[in-house]
């Protein structure tokens, strides 16, 4: 509200520095009416000093701004020749405009030397429900996504100390746990640690479906079908998934006398019941499961019907394979060029290629590699895992480093599988009884597959 009071309602500067009060009189302005009536103006004759210094101690929020917006200093006090001023007004007078703003919806007050007071008076004309729509798209915008069940671990829950923290593995390490009284825990032994790194690697997550990895060799007897055994028992021992091994050679295969038989189906009884398996029950009824749970399907024992077993055969097993587990092991035949073989690689995600330690053993395997590029499948050479098998005849004789040099300007990684008692017998492997150094290289061949299967399936 803003009051129009001439110079006769206030007291007069007589020069002295004195001030006397205005006449009252029933012809005063002042009045209530007139108090009241907005856009009314205050006529001083205070000096231009005295102006001044009222200007300055006024708030921001009351002085006008003018409709261009200007600031304060470039408000100037207005001479008193307003005509509704009398004609004997003193010449010293004056006039301000005081005009008190008015609340406004959604209008902010403009920040200028006091910012504080602007930004108050902003929050205090704000409404209500843009503020709670402010509040409400800012909780929106700065939600976290919802986490599943499974980020509830017990390492991000529980309070690590003496009481909670599992007791080490390592019998150096152990002993001194128990004979401290659980006092001095050194944690897991190096040993130990490497494990489970090596676990890490084998346990690889997969997504959109099957992987496929055919170990093959152009020659027989270089213990293709063992390193398939011990390929696949050591992924299925450090994986939580299905791991299957198939042997799809169309010869008479043996994968099957690796582990202690659980049935007598083979891919031929798969292809004739394919229309009647519904789940993994029905499947799993079909093969044998090691003690590391692998689950190995043999290949036709009937040397009269091994060699019906073709390419569409194969897909029919490798469609109801993809459907169950996570990776398939294909055990292929000693020959590359028969349609089981093209059916296989045309599914493969990685291969393993056996070698012997001889001279004309590493010489086949080389020659499948020089087959391989020239059919097409550089890019699985590139990618290949060449199994080194040290147990054969002539390993001795023969500069296994010279081998393995050759072998790296082709593929990717080289293992060397060692010489063990129980895998030379050719008869059931047990995994846990294998020599620790048999172990880890079977466990390594592992690691070295898995990490060049692909994460995400190929569109």
């Amino acid at each position: 509200m803003t009051d129009r009071r001439t110079d006769d309602a206030q007291p007069h500067d007589e020069g002295d520095g004195q001030l006397s009060p205005a006449p009252a009189g029933a012809g005063s302005p002042v009045s209530g009416a007139a108090r009241a009536r907005p856009g009314d103006e205050y006529h001083s004759e205070l000096p231009p000093h005295t102006f001044d210094n009222l200007a300055a101690a006024l708030p921001e929020s009351f002085v006008s701004l003018g409709a261009a917006g200007l600031p304060r200093s470039a408000v100037a006090p207005r001479a008193a020749h307003d005509p509704a001023t009398p004609a004997g007004a003193h010449p010293g007078t004056h006039t301000i405009e005081i005009v008190t703003p008015q609340p406004a919806r959604g209008v902010t007050a403009p920040l200028g030397a006091s910012g504080t007071a602007a930004a108050a008076l902003s929050r205090s004309t704000a409404p209500t429900s843009a503020a709670t729509a402010s509040r409400r798209d800012r909780t929106r915008t700065d939600a976290v996504a919802p986490e599943s069940a499974s980020m509830l671990t017990s390492d991000r829950l529980l309070e690590i100390n003496r009481k909670t923290r599992r007791p080490p593995n390592g019998s150096w390490n152990r002993f001194v746990y128990n004979a401290t009284f659980h006092l001095v825990n050194l944690g897991d032994s190096a040993a130990v640690r490497a494990h489970q790194a090596m676990d890490e690697r084998i346990q690889k997550q997969f997504e959109g479906g099957a992987r496929f990895v055919p170990i093959l060799t152009r020659k027989g007897g270089v213990g293709k079908t063992t390193v398939t055994a011990l390929l696949g028992m050591a992924m299925a021992d450090a994986r939580e998934d299905r791991i299957i091994a198939v042997d799809a050679n169309p010869d008479r295969g043996t994968l099957s006398e690796r582990v202690s038989k659980q049935t007598r189906s083979t891919v031929r009884d798969v292809v004739t019941k394919a229309a009647s398996i519904g789940g993994f029950t029905d499947f799993s009824a079909l093969v044998s499961r090691d003690e590391t749970r692998l689950d190995i399907l043999a290949s036709d024992t009937d040397p009269l019907l091994s060699e019906a077993f073709d390419e569409n055969d194969y897909n029919v097993v490798a469609d109801l394979a993809a459907r169950f587990y996570s990776i398939v092991l294909t055990d292929c035949g000693t020959g590359i060029v028969h349609s089981v073989m093209r059916a296989t690689l045309q599914r493969a995600d990685s291969i393993v290629i056996v070698s012997g330690g001889s001279v004309d053993e590493a010489r086949l395997a080389s020659e499948t590699l020089t087959w391989l590029e020239a059919n097409g499948y550089g890019d699985l050479v590139r990618n290949a895992i060449v199994a080194l098998n040290t147990a054969t005849q002539g390993t001795n004789l023969v500069k296994l480093e010279e081998i393995e040099s050759h072998f790296r300007s082709r593929v990717r990684e080289i293992v060397r599988i060692p010489y063990d008692p129980q895998l030379a017998a050719g008869s059931v492997v047990s995994f846990k009884d294998l020599k620790p150094i048999t172990r880890l290289a079977a466990r390594t061949l592992a690691a070295l597959v898995v990490e060049g299967l692909p994460a995400e399936r190929r569109a």
